[in-house]
């Protein structure tokens, strides 16, 4: 599907997504993709540990790495979130994943 930026910033104000402002540490996001399931646990200073996916598959799960926000599927970055439905994870590592369908935030699950 081919966007133009006035269809991408109406179409960003009404997806279900999660701020990357409103998460702290220890929290665990778990997203389902068309193809996969990553579950990424929120660090300090704007890292993440994330496993699941691709990271799975090619056998290095779990991976210590940023979060650049998540794209319509072109080069149009949305840097604020962490995930939305409808949109592509991508990854400080290059990973893409497919499009996003479920999330799941689960505040304070796991300990620093």
């Amino acid at each position: 599907m081919s966007y133009d930026l006035l269809d991408i910033v109406k179409e960003s104000q009404n997806l279900k997504q999660i701020y990357k402002s409103a998460l702290k540490a220890g929290d665990l996001v778990i997203l389902e993709t068309c193809n996969s399931v990553y579950m990424i646990r929120v660090l300090a200073n704007g890292q993440y540990i994330v496993s699941g996916g691709w990271f799975d598959k090619n056998k290095l799960s779990s991976v210590k790495t940023t979060i650049h926000g998540c794209t319509w599927g072109g080069t149009v970055i949305k840097t604020d979130i962490i995930a939305a439905c409808g949109l592509h994870l991508e990854l400080g590592n290059k990973v893409v994943t497919s499009k996003i369908k479920k999330i799941l935030h689960i505040p304070g699950y796991l300990e620093n």
